[in-house]
């Protein structure tokens, strides 16, 4: 059964001890490059800097590219009511609780297509 991890760091270390941490890079990318905003996280790149990196570019969609960023979460395919629930007065808050809704459904997409493959 499918078990939402509670944040960012939790959602990592499980996929690592599931040997699945390089489909969830793969997977992002490949997200990411559907959606025009080319992002290559190398598959030797760590979950800090990951998560670092990812946050780095929510925020600067959100600020700069805000169309995109919406066209993102389509197709990555981030629930709408999750994203309406966030407080949008931080953007550093908001961009870092977006990267783990992304992190977190680019996961199911991952941990989904492994148990029943």
């Amino acid at each position: 059964m499918f078990i939402v991890p509670k944040n960012t760091d939790l959602l990592l270390t499980e996929a690592e001890g599931e040997n699945l941490y390089l489909k969830l890079i793969e997977q992002m990318n490949k997200d990411f490059n559907l959606a025009n905003e080319a992002i290559d996280f190398p598959l030797s790149i760590s979950p800090a800097e990951l998560k670092l990196q990812l946050h780095e570019k929510i925020y600067r969609l959100i600020q700069y590219k805000f169309a995109e960023y919406l066209n993102l979460l389509y197709i990555i395919d981030v629930s709408e009511e999750e994203i309406k629930k966030l407080d949008g007065s931080d953007l550093v808050i908001l961009a870092e609780q977006v990267a783990f809704l992304i992190l977190k459904r680019e996961w199911q997409k991952v941990w989904f297509r492994n148990k029943y493959r």
